[in-house]
């Protein structure tokens, strides 16, 4: 068959960001322990990049000894649109307007700390922390082990396909697979069966389970074989539907227990961890210690905000580089194909290091009247710390209120936190969509929220409030509400079903 082919012509509007907009949008995400070690990064990669030594703030001035204007300005530079999105060839390095290169603006070194730092805070180290992780640990274990090359290296390979929790959700023949087509190694069920159960001796108890059951039972297994141990294993073996359904009535009948053993092995189970692999997270999330990427202080009544960039170097581009430009200038000899590359090369990480700075400067700028809009829209609550005064708000209103588009708003929002005098939040918390209470007022679903979990926090543990219940409470206070949206909220804050918060 013959393809016949035609010509058509057709119409798209493509959205193409230049290389400074990426950087940006890389950079807004990056929190603020890890912004230093992103500078180090780029002043590691780019020699035209330097740090400013506090002795170099006095002497920036003298930078300016260089007469720009007695340089040879006659070509044209490259516009702004080029540079974006294209690189600059061979041909093209002769060409350069050493103006741009030269400006005052472009020498001076972009400062952090001026006009963010409240002149009272003292400047404080951030604390660095180290941990062996989770599978690290599990290794370190094996190695102790006294078993063969091979089962060390089947198990490790166990190890590495572990969740964060502690599981194995793979199930074996896919592991078996992998083993053959990665290692080399053929094997079967029996013998991966054999070698978890190795992984399973290790710590923390309940590692290497395939099931919520399997994991208490492998915890209990481990503990002192007491009555209500015993008991606490009898019911998980063969009652485990029953107890995660919290029909207790069911168990006591079954398992022909008194009121007392039951309660007794409940408190056994209870004392398990459902996810062993958590307690290494944990470790590391509070040694990772959240840093607050802004500042809120209250001063009689007077919000300040302070934009957190302590610890961070102040950059500046290195003057050699220009020196360099200048002689590039000053040859009156022609250029050969080695000065053209070496000329090319220089004004390349000079393009890169003024970008990285300009992108620094809206980072922060961006940052700032995002939070300073969330601030002033949220006033009565950052000044009294009473959940019910945050009003409702949503990506949109603070969008329109800086200019900025949504996408950037959210990427701010959902990744920086704020101390305030009341703790230390994710933006994104303060965002909330509305709601008309009974007089017609429009509030905030965080503030219904508030109450429900209030309503639960207070009920009788033996006799929990069932969602019919807390709608007809919240329509008490003048919320109304559907049973459904009841439901919604209570799972958004993470609460069970009334059935599963009884306690006996």
């Amino acid at each position: 068959l013959f393809r016949s082919l035609n010509q058509k012509l057709q119409q798209k509007l493509l959205q193409k960001l230049s290389p400074q907009q990426i950087l940006l949008m890389k950079l807004l995400q990056v929190p603020t322990l890890a912004l230093e070690q992103r500078i180090k990064q780029e002043l590691e990669e780019n020699p035209a990049l330097e740090e400013v030594d506090n002795e170099d703030i006095y002497q920036q001035d003298e930078v300016s000894d260089f007469d720009a204007n007695n340089l040879n300005t006659d070509e044209t530079s490259e516009t702004e649109e080029e540079t974006d999105s294209e690189e600059p060839t061979i041909d093209q390095a002769d060409e350069f307007d050493m103006e741009d290169y030269m400006s005052e603006d472009d020498l001076d070194s972009y400062r952090y700390q001026t006009n963010n730092t409240s002149p009272d805070d003292e400047q404080h180290e951030l604390p660095l922390a180290s941990s062996t992780s989770f599978h690290e640990s599990l290794l370190q274990q094996l190695s102790l082990k006294d078993i063969s090359k091979r089962t060390y290296q089947i198990a490790s390979h166990l190890i590495g396909n572990l969740d964060d929790s502690g599981y194995l959700n793979r199930d074996l023949e896919s592991l078996v697979d992998d083993l053959a087509f990665l290692q080399n190694i053929q094997t079967n069920v029996n013998e991966l069966e054999e070698v978890l159960q190795i992984i399973q001796e290790l710590d923390p108890p309940g590692i290497g389970a395939r099931s919520l059951k399997e994991c208490l039972l492998l915890q209990l297994h481990r503990k002192t074989q007491s009555e209500s141990v015993i008991n606490a294993i009898n019911i998980i073996e063969k009652y485990f539907d029953e107890f995660s359904k919290k029909h207790y009535d069911k168990i006591l009948k079954k398992a022909h227990l008194t009121e007392i053993q039951l309660k007794e092995a409940i408190e056994e189970i209870l004392k398990l961890n459902p996810k062993p692999g958590d307690i290494y997270s944990d470790i590391f999330n509070t040694e990772q210690y959240v840093v607050p990427d802004f500042i809120i202080n209250n001063n009689d009544g007077e919000l300040e905000l302070v934009l957190n960039s302590k610890n961070m170097p102040e950059l500046r581009i290195n003057r050699s580089y220009y020196e360099m430009l200048e002689s590039f200038s000053d040859a009156k000899s022609k250029k050969t194909q080695h000065d053209r590359e070496a000329l090319m090369f220089v004004k390349q990480k000079i393009d890169s290091a003024r970008w990285f700075i300009e992108a620094l400067k809206q980072r922060q700028n961006t940052l700032y009247i995002t939070m300073k809009a969330i601030m002033d829209h949220q006033k009565e609550y950052f000044l009294t710390g009473d959940e019910t005064k945050l009003k409702p708000m949503i990506l949109k209103d603070i969008a329109e209120k800086v200019g900025l588009d949504i996408s950037t708003v959210s990427r701010v929002a959902s990744s920086k936190y704020v101390q305030t005098p009341f703790g230390t939040f994710l933006l994104k918390s303060f965002f909330s969509e509305s709601m008309q209470n009974a007089e017609g007022e429009e509030v905030s679903t965080r503030e219904i929220k508030k109450i429900l979990k209030d309503l639960i926090e207070s009920e009788d543990p033996q006799k929990p409030l069932t969602d019919e219940e807390l709608m007809e409470s919240l329509k008490e206070k003048g919320y109304i509400i559907a049973r459904r949206t009841v439901a919604k909220y209570r799972e958004q804050l993470g609460i069970p079903v009334a059935r599963l918060r009884k306690k006996l």
